[in-house]
């Protein structure tokens, strides 16, 4: 299988780091597979290593290293928040392209393939559709069509530009929510009904053809009772199944692989066999979310390594786990990590009692931590007869 027949949309220039030690150091010498980017030993696999872009980061002149390893360390880009909807379309009618368009500049620069994040998400929409579902002016019907609208227009708008749309995300809830037994969560479904996960891929894929698309979600990285009323897991594998059975245009199922250190999370056995599960349905799969966080306990704030160094030997574990139970998947696509630094981190601010961070593959000043190392150890290790090519993924119609 030629490496370029694999992906379905979104073909990135990468022949040249397809195969270990093909990259020059020097005239007569060749690269240490250690010395070379996860982007080229990726490709050894055919598969994509990602990360989300900070855009402000990204443009910041003051900080070109954040720029330049978003270049050259990474073959996919996903936008952590340009692309949702109150970025896009903050004013009804009126779309904000701007931003979303410069990092899918970025890419093409780069020979990078993109990963649309997210068009149906109950987060993060525009006050102008919440306050007018909340008063009434915009009623069900209406409502309907102002969803169909907006993903309709945003991925005509970046047809033929996006290798994988997130098309919903985090529809399901968690089984400590109200109630506890799992159900559809959220805006949509409260307002919709969960018919409109189907809606929202037929839509998808009607305004592009050939954009693979995906059902995203957290807390399914591994299999738990087996009991879809307190098994997330299970919950979103029976309703991908069902929305497969039922002829609806589901690519592919992402995990987001939001980890933390202080929970006894998973080994590479139990992540392979989740992701076994949703390919043997026909189903692709990807990692979209990669992060691992710790807590910062006021000694890991005054630096103590005592407490420092098992929480970031803790962090490569976990990332290790993932991305093996990845490369042990044929349909596994993708593995993108959500931000490289913890100087651009989105988990510090979000989790602040009891405050975490440590998240990333790279400290606050760029340099490589442990999780890098054990990455890249990885894809450099890896390969036949338990590693093999990815297998071609075509859009379903």
């Amino acid at each position: 299988m030629k490496l370029r027949r694999w992906m379905a949309v979104g073909a990135v220039a990468l022949a040249t780091a397809g195969t270990l030690n093909s990259l020059p150091a020097s005239a007569g010498h060749t690269l240490h597979p250690s010395d070379q980017s996860l982007r080229a030993l990726g490709m050894r696999h055919g598969l994509q290593i990602g990360t989300a872009v900070d855009m402000a980061a990204l443009n910041d002149p003051a900080d070109p290293q954040y720029r330049r390893l978003a270049a050259s360390e990474f073959s996919s880009v996903t936008a952590e928040n340009v692309m949702k909807w109150e970025s896009l379309e903050p004013t009804r009618g009126t779309y904000n392209w701007g931003p979303a368009d410069q990092l899918v500049a970025f890419a093409q620069q780069n020979n990078q393939s993109v990963r649309g994040h997210v068009l149906v998400w109950q987060n993060q929409l525009p006050g102008w559709l919440t306050a007018g579902v909340a008063d009434g002016s915009i009623d069900s019907t209406e409502l309907r069509d102002i969803l169909r609208n907006h993903i309709t227009t945003v991925v005509r708008h970046f047809k033929g530009k996006i290798w994988q749309w997130d098309v919903v995300n985090e529809a399901v809830s968690d089984p400590w929510d109200n109630p506890p037994a799992l159900h559809y969560k959220g805006f949509w479904a409260q307002h919709l009904g969960p018919g409109y996960i189907a809606d929202a891929f037929r839509w998808a894929r009607a305004a592009d053809p050939k954009a693979l698309l995906f059902y995203n979600d957290y807390n399914i990285e591994a299999f738990g009772s087996g009991n879809p009323a307190d098994d997330k897991t299970q919950f979103v594998y029976d309703m991908v199944k069902q929305l497969r059975a039922s002829g609806v245009p589901i690519d592919g199922v992402g995990s987001q692989g939001h980890l933390g250190t202080q929970y006894g999370n998973y080994d590479t056995f139990q992540v392979a066999d989740a992701l076994k599960r949703f390919s043997d349905l026909g189903l692709a799969t990807a990692f979209t979310e990669v992060d691992v966080r710790s807590q910062m306990t006021p000694a890991v704030q005054a630096g103590d390594s005592n407490e420092i160094n098992p929480r970031l030997q803790a962090s490569a574990a976990n990332f290790s786990v993932l991305l093996r139970a990845c490369l042990a998947n044929r349909h596994c696509l993708s593995f993108t990590v959500w931000g490289f630094t913890d100087k651009h981190s989105w988990v510090p601010g979000w989790f602040s009692n009891p405050p975490e961070g440590l998240a990333t593959l790279y400290d606050e000043n760029y340099q490589p931590k442990r999780a890098y190392q054990e990455v890249k150890a990885d894809l450099v290790y890896a390969g036949p007869p338990y590693v093999m090519p990815r297998v071609p993924q075509r859009p379903r119609r």
